[in-house]
């Protein structure tokens, strides 16, 4: 059965965080081009900032350096501004470009074929709030889809049994009130560090489950007087200057990911720096559980605010590394044969890499993943275009991701 069809847009851009927005700003800064789509799943506009709002949700990059080139922002209240802040800000340049004009919220997108014969996309595309799907044609699609859109699903025995809250991160529910529960947190990445924190004088106890240790890096979230907030509104190029020579330093720090003797050398600084700082901050008892026996790089720094600082304070929690084997009704049991007592199981595991997984068929007929097996890796076009997929293009595609600087940056290039 043919489905319904909405009227045809010269460029679709699917999903609406800073991928979105910085693609549809640039239509209207550089070509004046008002004849575009930009749909996402979630109701509102800022992807990410909009749908992660766990307490202590946080950019964990200087907030200066998240901004894009043509909207710096003088508000910041804090270095390190938090996701209310973060999501302002997307949300007025959003506004400040008509972004919002274009944008249709609650839309899933499930699939595209390239119509050789009229040279255009036709797309798939799902209303979520009424399940009914549609189908629009375009010139040119863009996949402005992140890797932070599906949180990684619980998969531990008897999960299904227990009788209190689960809840991720990326899925907040702020109804769930924490008082006075014993709280089990399971991850110890970036999320779970801003989270813990933010919830640990609010539980009756809070045991937090690891596995791998991160190389953990101070990065003390100074306030931003209002002084100097108003010197950079008043003074623009100060702003423009501080958020390049921040830029700048990242770069910068691209070589100690080099293969290369100077590169070792500075992964080994980095790594006693990290040592130390743990060491110095961290109650004794968690130094092995913290301290990672790899080397620095292999895996994403945690910038640390105020968690291990809250480690040594706080009476009301503990970190393990005891693996998880069962879920009961009513607690977690470990490998060590310990058992212990939840009421709220707090999910900070990230997300499953599936923005590639949407059917795209190109020229040939094949989807891309296809495509790809025919080179064995996610071959395309410094990342944003791919052989046999006209007007097709990715932001942040494949092999885009950086250890090193703001991705608002990446973006933009």
């Amino acid at each position: 059965m043919d489905l319904p069809s909405r009227p045809r847009c010269r460029m679709i851009i699917i999903g609406a965080g800073i991928s979105g927005i910085a693609m549809a700003c640039q239509l209207r800064r550089n070509y004046n081009l008002e004849d575009y789509c930009i749909y996402d799943r979630q109701m509102g506009i800022g992807g990410a900032w909009w749908a992660n709002t766990y307490p202590g949700c946080a950019v964990d990059v200087p907030g200066f350096s998240y901004t894009f080139s043509f909207a710096p922002h003088p508000d910041f209240t804090k270095v390190f501004p938090s996701q209310s802040e973060i999501l302002a800000y997307l949300t007025s340049v959003a506004t400040e470009y008509g972004v919002d004009r274009h944008f249709t919220g609650g839309i899933e997108w499930t699939g595209a074929i390239w119509q050789e014969k009229t040279q255009t996309w036709t797309l798939t595309l799902q209303d979520i709030r009424t399940g009914s799907s549609f189908t629009q044609e375009c010139q040119i699609l863009i996949s402005a889809v992140g890797g932070v859109v599906n949180p990684h699903d619980i998969t531990i025995p008897g999960a299904e049994t227990f009788k209190g809250q689960i809840i991720h991160t990326a899925r907040w529910r702020h109804d769930v009130d924490l008082t006075n529960k014993h709280v089990a947190v399971i991850g110890n990445g970036a999320s779970a560090v801003q989270l813990v924190p933010a919830i640990v004088n609010k539980a009756k106890f809070i045991t937090q489950f690891m596995r791998t240790p991160h190389h953990i890096v101070e990065a003390t979230n100074r306030d931003i007087p209002p002084t100097w907030r108003a010197i950079f509104r008043h003074i623009p190029i100060l702003l423009y200057l501080l958020r390049l020579l921040m830029l700048l330093y990242m770069e910068h720090t691209f070589f100690k990911f080099k293969i290369t003797p100077r590169g070792k050398h500075a992964r080994k600084a980095s790594e006693q720096a990290s040592r130390e700082y743990v060491q110095s901050t961290a109650p004794k008892q968690y130094w092995d559980l913290l301290i990672p026996s790899y080397e620095f790089g292999c895996k994403r720094r945690i910038f640390d605010r105020n968690y291990l600082t809250t480690l040594s304070q706080a009476h009301n929690l503990h970190l393990t590394n005891d693996p998880i084997t069962h879920i009961t009704s009513n607690s977690i049991l470990t490998r060590s044969g310990a058992e212990v007592p939840v009421d709220v199981i707090l999910l900070a595991t990230g997300f499953a890499l599936t923005q590639y997984n949407t059917p795209i068929y190109g020229r040939s007929g094949k989807t891309r993943t296809q495509h790809w097996d025919q080179y064995g890796h996610k071959a395309t076009f410094k990342t944003v275009a791919m052989h046999g997929f006209p007007n097709f293009f990715y932001l942040l595609g494949p092999n885009s991701g950086r250890l090193y600087t703001s991705t608002v940056q990446i973006i933009e290039r």
